[in-house]
């Protein structure tokens, strides 16, 4: 089976272009830069408006923290896509989200509903009640919708998927996990535990989503309903900031077991059932003979696009 591989340097290009623009690493550095620069200068324009102050409303506060999440992420890739690689950013393609976004979607709420399963299960959770009038607002754009698109663009769209290019697969996902627990570190409550199981979990799985199904579209369904529903349905916190959801939630027993308070994202029993799921996906891949091998060189031409595979 031919490597699908979405950017290939040209073979005609001069060695300090291959450095400079077309490496890895240059990739990934004009992405960020591109991303802070655009993230900065959407925060001064909101906060100029207000939308970034204490005074400002519910609605402000959330479409502030999506706008910045999505014009900073976004057009940077669309930049490094269509400016740098000249390609189509087919992986972003809008005919791959029906099928893709709402698989995505729908996979997400049944891994993290497996997970409270297992956990009331086995005692650990408990519902107190319900909220009728929970605030889901912020839930649903910033934890949903602006981390899914956002995260899953720069740690699947850009790490991932140029670090496969250059080093192959298995290097890709050793490298994107390991950067998308560091990246969790920094969060409330967090513990070089909770980094390590977010990195197996998580950064594993949906690199592995990605590697199978060649859009971002499956992955950024997968995380927002991830976290919408851990939050904002059974009232969980997600990644150490705490939620208010549809439910009113406890957990109690160990820390290994229930996740403390991180989150069940730091539960044992999050990393056995996502760690389940990236063994089929894994399995998947190699059937299809789709792991892309290390190799000095890759010669090329600009034009091979990866295609979402059913």
């Amino acid at each position: 089976m031919p490597e699908n591989i979405a950017f290939r340097t040209p073979a005609s290009a001069p060695a300090w272009q291959r450095w400079l623009i077309y490496s890895a690493v240059a990739r990934i550095a004009i992405f960020t830069a591109i991303a802070i620069g655009l993230g900065f200068s959407v925060r001064s324009v909101l906060s100029s408006l207000g939308w970034m102050s204490k005074t400002a409303t519910p609605l402000q506060s959330a479409l502030a923290g999506l706008s910045i999440e999505l014009s900073a992420t976004v057009i940077a890739y669309l930049a490094l896509v269509c400016l740098i690689e000249r390609r189509s950013p087919s992986e972003l393609s809008l005919r791959a989200f029906p099928a893709y976004g709402l698989a995505g979607l729908l996979s997400g709420f049944l891994i993290f509903s497996t997970v409270v399963g297992v956990l009331w299960l086995c005692g650990s959770y408990h519902v107190l009640g319900i909220n009728a009038h929970v605030d889901w607002l912020s839930g649903v754009l910033i934890a949903g919708a602006g981390a899914g698109i956002g995260e899953e663009i720069a740690m699947r769209g850009v790490l991932f998927r140029i670090a496969e290019e250059g080093l192959g697969t298995w290097w890709a996902l050793a490298i994107s996990a390991v950067f998308f627990g560091v990246a969790h570190i920094f969060n409330p409550s967090a513990t070089p535990w909770s980094s390590l199981a977010i990195a197996i979990e998580a950064g594993i799985l949906l690199a592995l989503v990605f590697h199978v199904t060649r859009t971002l579209w499956a992955c950024i369904g997968l995380h927002a309903a991830w976290n919408i529903t851990q939050g904002t349905i059974y009232g969980i916190p997600v990644s150490g900031t705490d939620a208010k959801g549809w439910l009113l939630s406890s957990r109690t027993g160990p820390d290994w077991l229930s996740g403390g308070a991180f989150g069940a994202e730091a539960s044992v029993v999050a990393l056995l059932v996502c760690t389940s799921v990236s063994a089929v996906l894994l399995r998947i891949a190699l059937r299809r003979k789709s792991i892309i091998r290390l190799r000095k060189s890759r010669g090329v031409t600009p034009s091979c696009e990866a295609t979402p595979t059913s």
